[in-house]
C-alpha cells in the first residue's frame, strides 16, 4: 500500500499504461500513462509559477479532468493542497486562504453563470503575496526535464475544510497516507478492479474525489466517469452510455438514478450495474431493496466516515440484505471503532452512542490546534459526533447525531429516527426533520416533506397517525408539517439544515 500519491500515480502509470483511467461528458478520454505525463508537464509549468514543496495551493475547481490532472501535479511537487468547493463564496474562501497561508489560488473564469475571477480578486485584494492562476483553458505547462526529483511524501500534503457546527470551516490537516488509507480501504472491501467504470459525480474538490476515489482509481486501475455538474437526465444517460458499474455515490444521486429507471421500467438504464454506493448523508432504509429490485446488482453498498476521517466503515457486495439495508458496514483496515455512553462509558453491543475511532486515516488535527482538544478525547481517540451502535460483526448503523436532535421538554428526540420511518409513508418521496424554536417546550419537532404527489401532499395527521401506527411514542411525534419541491442540499448531497430551520421559524 503506497503512502506516496505521486509513487502510486507512477506505478499505475507503469502496471497499465493504456488502460482509460479519466472519461468526462464530452467524451474526452485519458490513460494512465497520459495521466502521469500530463501531470508531469503541468508540475513543470506550475513550478515556474513558483509552486514547489511546500507551497500552500488552494484550488476551487469543477469536477474537469484537468481538475484530475491538478491534483497529481501538485503531489509531484509536494505542494500542500486545500481543495474546495465551487460553492465557496468571499467569506469562506477568504477565511481558508488566510487560515492556511495560501500562495497561490487557483480558480475557473465564470462557471455556471458565476464569475469566479472576480471572487478571487477580491480575496487577494485583501491578503498580502496571495497570486491567482485562472484555468481558463488549458493548465499551465512545462519540460518535465526540469523538474527536480519527486519529494519525500512526508508531513502534511491537504487541508480539507468541514463547515461541522461551528461558525467557520473547520480545516483538518491530512498527509498523503492518512487520506489514502481511506482510498485503499474502500477499494479492498468493495473489490474494486479493472474493468470498473465508477461514476464520479459528485464534486471531485470533496475528500471523498480528490483523495479517496482517485486512490481506489490508482490502486484498482478502474475508470472515473466524470461529470461536470450532476444533471438527473443527462447525467444518468452519460453513465449508462459509460457502462458504468459502480453507480455513486450518495443517498441523493441513487434517488435520481431510481426516478430514471422508473421513467423506463423495461430498459435498464444502467446494464452494467454491480452496485450503487451510498454515504457522505442518511439513507432510507428502503433504498437498498428498492435499488436492488428495479437496477439490478447488488443493491447499495454503504461507507461511512467524515473529513476528517474518510471512510471508516464500508459495506461489501456479499453482506446479507438487511446488513445493506441498515448498516453502513464494517471497520477497513486498521480502522478501530468504540461506541460511548453519554457519561463516558463504553456502551455494550448493540447500544446506541456516540462513535470514536482510531485508524490510519484520521487527521493529524485542526489547522486551528485549539479545536482539538474537543475532536479527540483523553486516550486519542477522534469523536466523531455521530450517534450509532455496532452489532456483533461489527458492523455500524447510524442513528443520529449529537447535535442533531430535539429538545422537547427537556426529553431529547433523535430526528434520524422519525426521518426513517417517515421514508417509508407512500405519499413521502423525502424528508427531513429539524427542530424549531417554541416558547412552550423549548423545541418542536418540524417534518419537512417532499411529497411523492406534488399535488397531494400529506398532511400532519396522516404523518401523525402513520408514526403512531408504527409504534412512536407520543412525545416524538411532529408538531408541525411544511411541504417543499426539494429539500437544500449541499454539493455532497447532505440536506442543509439550517436553511430549513431558518425558513420554517416565525421571525
Amino acid at each position: 500500500m503506497r503512502t506516496s500519491l505521486w509513487a502510486a500515480v507512477e506505478e499505475r502509470a507503469d502496471a497499465t499504461p493504456d488502460a482509460e483511467m479519466l472519461v468526462d461528458e464530452l467524451g474526452r478520454r485519458m490513460t494512465f500513462r497520459q495521466y502521469r505525463d500530463a501531470a508531469e508537464e503541468t508540475a513543470a509549468g506550475l513550478a515556474a509559477l513558483g509552486v514547489g514543496e511546500g507551497t500552500r495551493v488552494t484550488w476551487q475547481l469543477p469536477t474537469w479532468i484537468k481538475s484530475v490532472v491538478l491534483v497529481a501535479a501538485l503531489a509531484r511537487l509536494g505542494a500542500v493542497q486545500n481543495p474546495v468547493m465551487p460553492s465557496y463564496r468571499e467569506r469562506e474562501l477568504a477565511f481558508v486562504t488566510r487560515q492556511t497561508k495560501a500562495r497561490l489560488l487557483i480558480v475557473p473564469p465564470v462557471w455556471h453563470g458565476f464569475d469566479h475571477t472576480a471572487l478571487a480578486r477580491a480575496v487577494a485584494a485583501r491578503q498580502d503575496g496571495l497570486q491567482i492562476l485562472v484555468v481558463d483553458g488549458a493548465l499551465p505547462k512545462g519540460d518535465p526535464e526540469t523538474l527536480p526529483p519527486a519529494p519525500e511524501s512526508t508531513g502534511v500534503r491537504w487541508h480539507f475544510y468541514t463547515s461541522g457546527t461551528t461558525s467557520e470551516p473547520k480545516g483538518a490537516r491530512h498527509t498523503d497516507a492518512t487520506v489514502m488509507a481511506a482510498g485503499y480501504g474502500m477499494a479492498e472491501r468493495l473489490e474494486a478492479r479493472g474493468d470498473d467504470r465508477a461514476a464520479m459525480v459528485f464534486p471531485f474538490a470533496h475528500i471523498g474525489g480528490c483523495t479517496t476515489w482517485l486512490t481506489t482509481c490508482l490502486a484498482s486501475g478502474l475508470t472515473m466517469i466524470l461529470t461536470e455538474a450532476f444533471d438527473p437526465v443527462a447525467t444518468v444517460e452519460q453513465l449508462g452510455r459509460e457502462g458504468v458499474t459502480l453507480a455513486g455515490a450518495g443517498t441523493v444521486f441513487q434517488l435520481a438514478y431510481l426516478a430514471a429507471q422508473r421513467r423506463t421500467p423495461d430498459k435498464p438504464v444502467f446494464p452494467a450495474i454491480r452496485y450503487g454506493l451510498a454515504g457522505a448523508a442518511p439513507k432510507p432504509p428502503t433504498l437498498h431493496a428498492q435499488f436492488k429490485a428495479e437496477m439490478g446488482g447488488a443493491g447499495v453498498v454503504s461507507g461511512w466516515g467524515l473529513t476528517e476521517a474518510p471512510i471508516l466503515t464500508m459495506s461489501s457486495p456479499h453482506d446479507p440484505d438487511v446488513v445493506l439495508a441498515r448498516c453502513e458496514g464494517r471497520p477497513t483496515a486498521g480502522v478501530r471503532l468504540r461506541v460511548v455512553r453519554a457519561d463516558g462509558t463504553a456502551a455494550g453491543v448493540g447500544e446506541e452512542g456516540e462513535l470514536r475511532a482510531k485508524g490510519p486515516q484520521v487527521m493529524l488535527g485542526y489547522l486551528d490546534a485549539a479545536l482539538d482538544a474537543e475532536a479527540f478525547d483523553a486516550e486519542g481517540w477522534l469523536r466523531t459526533g455521530d450517534l450509532g451502535r455496532l452489532d456483533e460483526h461489527g458492523n455500524v448503523t447510524i442513528t443520529g447525531r449529537l447535535k442533531d436532535v430535539i429538545i422537547r421538554k427537556g426529553e431529547t428526540i433523535s430526528a434520524k429516527e422519525i426521518e426513517d420511518l417517515l421514508a417509508e409513508h407512500p405519499d413521502v418521496a423525502e424528508v427531513s426533520v429539524v427542530g424549531l424554536p417554541d416558547p412552550a417546550t423549548g423545541e418542536r419537532a418540524c417534518a419537512v416533506v417532499v411529497p411523492a404527489d406534488p399535488a397531494a401532499p400529506p398532511s400532519l395527521r396522516d404523518l401523525t397517525d402513520y408514526l403512531r401506527g408504527r409504534g412512536l411514542m407520543p412525545q416524538k411525534l411532529p408538531e408541525q408539517a411544511e411541504s417543499v419541491a426539494v429539500l437544500p442540499r449541499n454539493p455532497a448531497g447532505k440536506v442543509i439544515k439550517t436553511e430549513l430551520r431558518d425558513r420554517f421559524t416565525p421571525h
